[in-house]
């Protein structure tokens, strides 16, 4: 599996306006009302994460979820990443 090129990240980023790229890495964030509802969305992610095999950094600051995803084995954004974008929003 290769890195993506500038062109299918932009591809990705038109599709999917909520995420932008931020150190390299695919990211959005999420609002929630409190922290029993952010910690119930990772919860969510960590399953879909399990089930995908490749696991997204995730940032908890009270009501606050950062997700960011690269695929660190091979330096960058992968079509790996750009699926599991795909499935979240499907699930989200």
């Amino acid at each position: 599996m290769a890195k993506l090129s500038e062109g299918e990240i932009k591809s990705i980023l038109a599709a999917q306006p909520q995420w932008k790229v931020a150190d390299g890495a695919l990211t959005r964030e999420w609002v929630f009302k409190d922290f029993v509802e952010a910690m119930t969305f990772v919860n969510r992610i960590a399953a879909i994460a399990e089930a995908a095999g490749h696991h997204p950094d995730i940032d908890i600051r009270y009501n606050k979820v950062r997700l960011s995803l690269i695929s660190h084995d091979l330096g960058g954004i992968t079509e790996r990443d750009a699926a599991f974008v795909t499935h979240l929003q499907q699930e989200t």
